[in-house]
């Protein structure tokens, strides 16, 4: 799919609604393969994926309370025991029906539907996924409008968890091996703390070593490392609509490049984001059919900016407002990425 300007430009894959390539002025901006088939073979990372069933980690890999039971998911993060963006073959992984062209609010773009049956990755009940992209070009800028939406349309039960999001991989100087010298600034500098285990224990603090939200820190080599959900909304737990496509557009994140003039800035309507620095990042090397060989990538190669809810809102029975959906309701939740060079 084209923006307008023939150097800015989407690729989208059929599996996992996966982004390929997020084009700005020629570069692109997203760290990616040039083979659909690497995503299943080379994709530990996740790179460009829509993450579901549910977003970020499940404490202890179990959903206690849940229609009145107890459901286990997959164990997928190592050490910490727990269940990670949706299991050990989550949506990322399967294939959507599309990219079916559309016209949404004025632009063009794709659809991609999903539908997950009941009991995969032993989640309960059939949910309907739908992911639109959108894309134009505004005030020079190249953006990008996705939308998420999920319905339970199976009758298998009373009640289920859900979530989406994105997990590309951003980096403004293409080609150089890290992001070492970008400059980001953040919307908020309150984080929610984490355990041993990767989990929420339930305090929204300052996050120790950035500035406060709205001035702009740079990536070093090694810091700052960070890989932590910054909260956009404090009262979430229990204020936060099941589908927010409807609330305004808030500022996650800006980052930039000095050396290429390159920017990109997230909005989205979620009450949370989880910011990577990509300090555990490794893509593998590849092999093209012709030979042609695709170097690995390391730490650091990729910033994840993840709109979200809470970590841990479908696990947690305080936080699971803002992900448990019964027949008849909708989750919804947006995001827009804009793009552009000096």
């Amino acid at each position: 799919m084209s923006a307008p300007d023939p150097d800015s430009a989407f690729t989208f894959l059929s599996q996992g609604a996966i982004i390929q390539e997020f084009r700005v002025a020629g570069h692109n901006i997203v760290q990616s393969f040039p083979d659909a088939r690497f995503y299943q073979t080379h994709n530990d990372a996740y790179l460009g994926e829509t993450i579901g069933r549910t977003t970020n980690r499940v404490k202890g890999a179990e959903l206690v309370n849940l229609n009145g039971r107890s459901y286990k998911l997959a164990i997928n993060d190592g050490a910490n025991h727990n269940s990670l963006h949706g299991g050990s073959q989550g949506w990322g992984r399967k294939d959507f029906q599309g990219p079916k062209p559309v016209h949404r609010h004025g632009k063009e773009g794709v659809q991609f539907r999903y539908v997950s049956n009941d009991g995969e990755e032993n989640y309960p009940g059939t949910v309907e996924c739908f992911v639109w992209y959108t894309a134009g070009i505004e005030d020079g800028k190249t953006v990008l409008d996705i939308e998420y939406q999920i319905e339970l349309i199976g009758d298998e039960c009373e009640e289920t968890v859900v979530g989406a999001t994105n997990h590309s991989y951003f980096q403004v100087n293409p080609g150089a091996p890290t992001t070492e010298g970008t400059v980001v600034t953040l919307g908020t500098n309150a984080y929610l703390e984490l355990d041993a285990h990767q989990i929420p224990t339930g305090q929204i603090s300052v996050f120790p070593t950035i500035p406060q939200a709205g001035e702009a820190f740079t990536l070093g080599a090694t810091e700052p490392a960070i890989d932590d959900c910054f909260v956009m909304d404090r009262a979430a737990p229990v204020s936060c609509p099941l589908d927010t496509r409807p609330l305004p557009l808030k500022t996650l994140a800006t980052i930039l490049h000095p050396s290429t003039g390159l920017h990109l800035e997230i909005q989205s309507t979620e009450p949370a984001f989880q910011f990577y620095t990509g300090d555990g990042l490794y893509i593998p090397e590849a092999e093209t059919d012709k030979g042609v060989k695709i170097p690995s990538r390391g730490k650091r190669s990729g910033i994840a900016i993840e709109p979200s809810r809470y970590v841990d809102c479908a696990g947690r029975e305080e936080w699971r407002g803002m992900c448990k959906i019964r027949k008849g309701q909708l989750w919804g939740g947006r995001s827009v990425y804009r793009a552009w060079k000096d």
